[in-house]
Formats: C-alpha cells, sequence, structure tokens
C-alpha cells in the first residue's frame, strides 16, 4: 500500500516543489483548485500544532486535508472537531501490470503524447471541464504543468483526439515504485465511446514498458466502474476534508 500512497504524494507536492516524504507534507502551488494545494498527510505531529500551521500556510487558497492509511488514527476526527468538513472519498485503485489487458482504439480514435506549450494548453483546456477546473485558472495550470514537466519529463501526459477534436486527456507519472495516473478525462459530448478507457491502457502500456509492474490511480464514482473492467482493484480509500473560509481567518 504505500507505493501507491508515495506515489500520490510525490505527484500532488510536486506541484508545489514540496517534499512529498516529510511527516506534515503540506504543498501550495496557488493553481486555484482544492486538490492543488493542500496537507497530503499528517504523522507523528501534534495534531493541533498540524492544523495551525496547515491554516497558516495555505490561507487564501482553495486547499484540501487528504487524510488515508497513511496519516495517523485520529486525524480525520481531529479535523472534524476544527470545523472542517469531509467533503469527499477517493477509492485508491491499483492494477497488475503484468497481466496485460489489450484492446482496439474506438474507431477514429488519434492518441497523443504531448510535450510542447501548445499540446498541453491543449490537454488542460480539455480536461479542466470534466474534472472541474476553473477557467479563469487555466492559464496558472498550464505554466505550472510546464515547470513541473521541465523537472519532472517522466510526467506523461497523453491526449486523444477524434475528427481533429482532442476529448480525452491522462497523466501517467513513471517517477515513483509504481505508475501513478491522473487527470484522466473525456468531453461530455463523447462519453461511453472507449476514450477514456483507451487512453488509461495507453498509459499503463507506457508504463509497463518503462518497467512497472503496478499502476495506481484515484477513483471518482463514474470512473470507478471503466477502471474495474481493465484490471483495477480498490486497495484503499482517501478521504478529503476543507475548511470553509470563515474557519481559514
Amino acid at each position: 500500500m504505500e507505493p501507491q500512497l508515495a506515489a500520490n504524494r510525490r505527484f500532488w507536492t510536486g506541484w508545489a516543489k514540496a517534499d512529498p516524504d516529510t511527516d506534515l507534507a503540506i504543498y501550495r502551488s496557488d493553481v486555484p483548485h482544492v486538490l492543488f494545494n493542500g496537507v497530503m498527510r499528517a504523522r507523528d505531529v501534534p495534531l493541533d500544532e498540524a492544523v495551525a500551521e496547515a491554516r497558516q500556510r495555505l490561507a487564501g487558497s482553495s486547499w484540501c486535508w487528504w487524510v488515508g492509511d497513511d496519516s495517523d488514527e485520529g486525524v480525520a476526527e481531529h479535523l472534524l472537531d476544527h470545523g472542517a468538513e469531509h467533503t469527499t472519498s477517493m477509492p485508491v485503485m491499483a492494477a497488475d501490470l503484468t497481466e496485460t489487458v489489450e484492446q482496439p482504439l474506438p474507431e477514429g480514435l488519434t492518441v497523443r503524447h504531448v510535450t510542447d506549450r501548445a499540446g498541453l494548453w491543449d490537454l488542460v483546456t480539455a480536461y479542466a471541464g470534466p474534472l472541474g477546473f476553473p477557467l479563469d485558472g487555466l492559464g496558472t495550470l498550464i505554466e505550472s504543468n510546464i515547470d513541473y514537466l521541465a523537472r519532472d519529463p517522466e510526467l506523461i501526459h497523453l491526449t486523444g483526439a477524434l475528427d481533429g477534436k482532442t476529448v480525452g486527456t491522462a497523466v501517467v507519472s513513471l517517477s515513483g515504485d509504481v505508475a501513478a495516473l491522473y487527470c484522466i478525462a473525456t468531453d461530455a459530448d463523447h462519453r461511453k465511446r472507449g476514450v477514456a478507457t483507451a487512453l488509461t491502457l495507453e498509459a499503463m502500456r507506457i508504463a509497463r514498458e518503462a518497467g512497472h509492474e503496478v499502476a495506481t490511480l484515484q477513483a471518482s464514482s463514474m470512473g470507478r466502474p471503466v477502471y474495474e473492467r481493465i484490471g483495477f482493484t480498490t486497495v484503499s480509500h482517501y478521504r478529503l476534508f476543507e475548511f470553509g473560509p470563515a474557519e481559514e481567518s
């Protein structure tokens, strides 16, 4: 379990160039979305001090606190006692990459590995709507993405296009002990055509060829059945907590 959680800490703290392995893993990228700023875990730290430090360092940003198996027992209850709200739960899923899954691409779908500014802008614009990113924050997100890729060339960005339009995205990080998949999204008008499945399988293929034996991701309720059909199983859960504006002041 630890390699999956470590891969997730590495990805999210990487947006802010923060240490993923510290006991109080706080990261702030200033991308205006709750997942891009927050606390990845609290372990062996006084919780009152941890909450106070997180509030101080993350004040003014949209942020969340992840509670998973790498956090101490009682963190979730402590956050609730301090005014946080439990906003969502995410299954942590894993797949054995040595068990190959092969499916043909949906008719007309072109998959591309993008590394240039134009390609990354296209990718971010495509996943912003499906994943709930504010449009006024796209500029900050794309610049952060370009900077992140310059520091971590093992962050692979994939787009899927139909009739020349980018309709799906996936990102796979190869820098940890396991491959970690993110930003798997499909345009609402092109769902149920196998786009997300195809991009996930391509990310898994890339990870397998890079020498990884396990892939991990966090799933939404919509995505979970898609991943289960291609070999992912739930191995743990994250609970996400947020503090309202009044509590952050």
